[in-house]
């Protein structure tokens, strides 16, 4: 596969991308760019988070690092800030739902934010990527029929009490496997995310070979995947969840783990080992496939974009837009 590599982005360009961002003067919709890291192989692309917080409550969550551990809540004047944000964008860039806090939390049910704000976005055509734990998307695919999209879904593990545990407040893995199936059937391009992959956790390969392969069977068809990455808070939470595994993560993590741009990591060679399963099998199924801030190199990114940006394409469902 011709794709490019895992390089990075330089730092020249993580400053104009803020200067274009705060120049506009963007209010809800921004540029991604998250912390400057040239880990970070996303193409240049706009965030937007109808919420702040989270309600799925992921112990391994780094968000919450800068935006705490509390429920999702709407943001306030968000879909006028939006209708003002959109007549300043460039309409060639894809806009990405969401990249910290879940477009999809259980409220969205009836607040429908982010469903308001896809009739805004596909009023214009615009491209979108939806990156999500939860079911509630297929209630969308309408919208995301009129406009250039693509869905992405986390699944950390197939099995649902472990889901339960490292996730409480997300959807089941067979709940999030069917809207992958039923987003495909209707014509979406949707792939998933397996990550992050937790040592002791749900690093077994033929779990993680299994999960590649219901993926592909229920029509996904790319993969992003990466390691689990400490932060104190995060790593606290999953301590005291997992108090059998406390001194075995301070050894990997602290004790022999590599400070990279805010995180604790995890060796190389112990990354690419966690990761290679899911590489090895996604190549073979065909799928593409990449990893999410490694820096590992080109065996570990077989695809045209990392995030999933290469699956959005204009639907033949409506071939006018």
């Amino acid at each position: 596969m011709g794709y490019g590599y895992e390089g990075g982005r330089s730092g020249g360009v993580h400053l104009l991308i803020l200067w274009c961002d705060i120049l506009v003067r963007l209010q809800v919709v921004h540029v991604f760019d998250p912390w400057g890291s040239p880990l970070c192989t996303c193409p240049r692309k706009y965030s937007l988070h109808p919420y702040t917080g989270c309600s799925h409550f992921c112990l391994y969550c780094y968000a919450t690092s800068y935006i705490g551990q509390r429920p999702s809540r709407p943001k306030r004047q968000f879909l006028r800030k939006l209708s003002r944000d959109l007549g300043r964008i460039d309409p060639r860039l894809v806009i990405e739902l969401s990249t910290s806090s879940d477009p999809y939390p259980p409220i969205e049910k009836w607040l429908m934010m982010t469903r308001k704000a896809l009739e805004l976005l596909s009023r214009r055509a615009l491209k979108i990527l939806i990156t999500t734990k939860s079911d509630i998307v297929i209630r969308d695919i309408d919208l995301l029929l009129k406009t250039p999209s693509a869905v992405m879904i986390t699944i950390t593990t197939l099995d649902p009490s472990l889901a339960k545990k490292l996730e409480p407040g997300a959807p089941p893995p067979q709940s999030r496997l069917r809207a992958i199936k039923i987003l495909s059937k209707a014509g979406i391009p949707v792939g998933a995310r397996i990550d992050p992959v937790i040592p002791g956790i749900n690093d077994d390969p033929r779990m993680l070979e299994e999960l590649v392969h219901r993926i592909k069977e229920n029509g996904g068809k790319h993969i992003v995947t990466s390691t689990y990455k400490a932060r104190p808070d995060n790593l606290s939470r999953m301590m005291n969840s997992f108090p059998e595994h406390s001194k075995y993560w301070r050894r990997l993590y602290i004790e022999e783990g590599v400070r990279m741009h805010g995180y604790r990591y995890l060796r190389k060679e112990q990354r690419e080992h966690l990761l290679r399963p899911i590489i090895d099998v996604s190549v073979s199924l065909g799928l593409t496939v990449a990893t999410c801030r490694e820096g590992l190199g080109p065996q570990f990114f077989r695809a045209p974009s990392c995030d999933g940006t290469h699956l959005i394409r204009y639907h033949p469902a409506n071939e006018s837009v």
